[in-house]
């Protein structure tokens, strides 16, 4: 769990829990809302650490005893809501987890705080038996709500909840941490912070994997090779991606990648934001050959594909649609 010196950018939102909880100011509900892999749950372990902690301060001591349950995650006064069904957090979730148990009175601390990821997959039965409980809380009840689309929740949820949201980090900051705290080579680290875009958990998920150059080195191939290929021959090297235990969306993330170099250096014949450097020859090969409308689509096609992989749509559907979609420009 750390301290505050341990994250990474969103210095605007450690100031303000720090001055919430300093000045007593402290709302009953939050939103985090932030791409995977951005610090929500960091920033949320963070926040009811702080509440929590013994010592009154406006950041967590990290030495009392309520610190140490917290970062043990056995606080019971934290409490994480979860879920069986991967994609949807159900009514009977949030009653039993929440509803049933928020009018009994913090064990130890001032505080009692509830934690749930992927908020947005609450189902509508789900927001609407949480909201009741937002409306109306107990004075000590805190509840943090994690998203990575804030919009998918009800607007009367959204109207009652204090929005904390988790922006870009800077590439330099990235890059630092990889190489400080991970200890990552240099040209390894700009190679991971200029595919992370700003993403400091997907930075170091690339950092860590061992297979990264590999996975880059077949998506550069397909890209280079697509238009000789027939579909289920795409589908297949696109599935083979599994073995290296990569999420998919991941690796449409570089794949999208690519194309942005090809739609930058087209418009811009600049080079010094290409991420594929070392493709530079195909890049412009490709800007070459792809229309401006063609690029666009296949940038369109890509977050559609990520979108309804989500929502658990057929894979070699998916897959499908988007490779001829690629094929076609």
């Amino acid at each position: 769990m750390g301290s505050f010196k341990d994250v990474v950018g969103h210095k605007d939102i450690l100031k303000y829990i720090s001055s919430a909880v300093e000045n007593n100011r402290v709302s009953h509900a939050y939103i985090l809302n932030g791409e995977r892999g951005s610090g929500k749950k960091m920033l949320a372990n963070l926040f009811a650490t702080t509440l929590l902690c013994e010592s009154g301060n406006s950041e967590p001591c990290g030495k009392c005893h309520s610190c140490r349950q917290a970062e043990s995650g056995n606080h019971p006064d934290i409490i994480r809501v979860t879920h069986e069904k991967p994609n949807s957090i159900s009514v009977d979730d949030i009653r039993t987890q929440v509803n049933n148990t928020v009018d009994i009175k913090p064990y130890q601390g001032p505080y009692k705080v509830y934690i749930i990821p992927q908020a947005d997959l609450m189902t509508p039965q789900a927001q609407n038996a949480i909201l009741k409980t937002i409306e109306e809380p107990p004075a000590y009840a805190v509840f943090l709500l994690l998203t990575e689309n804030a919009e998918t929740l009800l607007p009367t949820i959204n109207s009652r909840c204090v929005m904390l949201k988790l922006r870009n980090i800077k590439d330099t900051l990235i890059r630092k941490y990889l190489m400080e705290n991970l200890e990552i080579p240099d040209y390894k680290a700009d190679m991971c912070t200029a595919f992370a875009q700003g993403n400091v958990g997907r930075a170091i998920m690339l950092a860590n994997s061992e297979h990264f150059n590999e996975i880059r080195e077949e998506a550069v191939q397909l890209l280079k090779h697509i238009h000789d290929m027939e579909l289920s021959e795409i589908v297949a090297a696109v599935k083979n991606i599994s073995v290296y235990k990569l999420e998919i969306t991941d690796y449409l993330d570089i794949i999208m990648i690519w194309y942005r170099d090809v739609l930058l250096y087209k418009a811009t014949k600049e080079i010094d934001k290409v991420v594929f450097k070392d493709q530079l020859q195909s890049i412009k090969e490709q800007a070459r050959k792809s229309s401006y409308e063609g690029i666009e689509l296949i940038l369109e096609s890509l977050e559609k594909a990520k979108a309804r992989l989500k929502a658990n749509v057929n894979f070699d559907l998916v897959m499908e649609l988007l490779f001829l979609t690629i094929k076609e420009n």
